[in-house]
């Protein structure tokens, strides 16, 4: 089986500060995978790096095998990858309706994106604040939006950077049935996470990051028998 995201020996830079130092790491389709790791080890640019949006990049970024670290950002998103970043990106001068509508849908990459219709269904909360400006929503709602943004592409290989933080629990508790629903339907998932009460029941596999390089594997199988390890590296 192909995978659906393979990087090997990934570099990144930005400016002359060097981040990444070599990441490794593979996962298939349909699974869900989450990187852990400090603050500043390295995950978020892991993403970044995926997407071309760092500066200076090498190594290997294979995309259903396709070998996308010379392509342009736009490029790698047409390969079926969306991304959504910490910060969101919710326009304030569009509604929330607006906003879901804005980016195209992705042509070529297999499979047809979810419709209004269907996202609404998995986020009635969006449905009844539709005509709301944007940044008028809760920060739950708007993380809601952007999540669902990306799922009317097309794309199935998602990357969500640590889309729980701040988040109320009955909130993150959404997040979490909606990752549910998104892996059972045969999306593929990579999340950067702090919060790893909400990423533990849902991945399939973690890898932790430090100094930009992953220093430990772990399969959700093995967790338990791991956790000593785990807390030793996350310093929790």
């Amino acid at each position: 089986m192909t995978a659906a995201l393979e990087i090997r020996g990934l570099h990144a830079w930005y400016g002359e500060s060097h981040i990444l130092h070599g990441i490794d790491l593979t996962v298939q389709p349909g699974e869900v995978v989450t990187l852990l790791g400090r603050n500043g080890a390295g995950r978020t640019t892991t993403l970044r790096a995926i997407m071309g949006l760092t500066g200076r990049r090498s190594g290997s970024v294979r995309v259903d095998g396709v070998e996308a670290i010379t392509l342009p950002t736009h490029r790698i998103a047409h390969l079926g990858i969306g991304y959504c970043p910490e910060e969101r990106g919710i326009f304030a001068s569009l509604s929330a309706e607006e906003n879901l509508m804005l980016p195209p849908t992705l042509k070529g990459n297999g499979g047809a994106g979810m419709t209004v219709d269907e996202i609404y269904a998995m986020f009635p909360n969006l449905y009844e604040r539709r005509h709301s400006q944007g940044t008028r929503l809760s920060g739950g709602e708007q993380q809601m939006l952007a999540v669902a943004r990306i799922l009317r592409t097309g794309a199935r290989l998602l990357l969500l950077d640590e889309i729980s933080e701040g988040l109320a629990p009955v909130i993150v508790q959404t997040l979490a049935r909606m990752i549910t629903t998104l892996k059972a339907k045969g999306y593929t998932i990579v999340m950067v996470e702090q919060n790893f009460r909400f990423a533990a029941p849902l991945a399939d596999r973690f890898y932790v990051v430090e100094h930009g390089q992953v220093v430990e594997t772990i399969a959700a199988a093995e967790l338990d028998a791991r956790m000593p390890v785990l807390t030793e590296l996350l310093g929790v």
